[in-house]
């Protein structure tokens, strides 16, 4: 007779270092924030692999987590060659998502970037939303209490704001078949940097914040328009809109 599989064990964190590389740096020498959330993304299947839950795993019940919205907080400078620790935890869940923390640690424990993600289980033959499985809350030690999820609102954008068209290239995209999430910041940090000085010194600032709100899934070669403003009180909007259609990303970038 055979045995039963156990059920795996309660893994409420993982903790990886990674080494910041010289292709994830810019030219002042520090980490991209497009690296930092790639690495949150590395880390949180790490965790779930840790728990039995891989990719293999999902593809065998045609299931897929998506990024739904990102909050992205760079807090202290992380330089080329430099080796930090990278914790993820699950801290909320919903009927058909789930909210990760992820924190960056330089050796001494002071913190350098936190990331939320929110994520949304979805059902790949569907391409809708479905429901997280019934173990996973107890499995990643979170209560099924629910959370609010990140919306980004855009101030009214003024008909003179600059355009960028945007297409996606190869390299950009991710196993998925659309761009990866993290791509997104690149593009961001684009646009802004395109506004002359003040752009180009919030791009550089620490601290600095970035909010995304991923609507729609950006596909290899499919034009779209990014529009870039300053807001009110300070920061910048940026919004991503497939070329005669809705809107694909909503961001921001703000100082704290």
């Amino acid at each position: 007779m055979t045995a039963p599989t156990p059920e795996p064990a309660a893994i409420e964190s993982a903790r990886v270092p990674y080494r910041a590389r010289f292709d994830e740096c810019g030219p002042d020498g520090l980490v991209r924030p497009s690296a930092v959330l790639r690495w949150a993304q590395d880390v949180a299947w790490i965790h779930s692999e840790r728990l039995g839950f891989g990719r293999e795993w999902y593809a065998e019940r045609d299931m897929a987590w998506v990024v739904r919205a990102v909050e992205c907080s760079l807090l202290a400078p992380i330089r080329m060659g430099a080796t930090v620790e990278v914790e993820t935890r699950v801290i909320g869940m919903r009927r058909v998502m789930a909210r990760r923390r992820t924190e960056v640690r330089h050796p001494d424990g002071s913190l350098a970037a936190s990331i939320l993600n929110d994520w949304v289980m979805t059902d790949v033959r569907r391409a809708a939303p479905a429901r997280v499985p019934a173990e996973f809350p107890a499995l990643f030690g979170v209560p099924p209490e629910g959370y609010e999820p990140i919306r980004v609102a855009l101030p009214a954008m003024p008909g003179d704001a600059p355009r960028l068209d945007v297409v996606a290239r190869p390299h950009e995209i991710d196993p998925m078949a659309h761009v990866n999430n993290a791509a997104y910041l690149d593009w961001l940090d684009e646009a802004v940097g395109a506004m002359g000085e003040p752009g180009a010194t919030a791009i550089a600032a620490l601290p600095r914040t970035y909010r995304l709100e991923y609507l729609l899934p950006v596909g290899l070669g499919v034009a779209h328009v990014a529009t870039t403003w300053p807001m009110d009180g300070g920061g910048w909007a940026y919004r991503l809109v497939r070329a005669e259609g809705p809107d694909a990303l909503r961001g921001t970038l703000t100082g704290a």
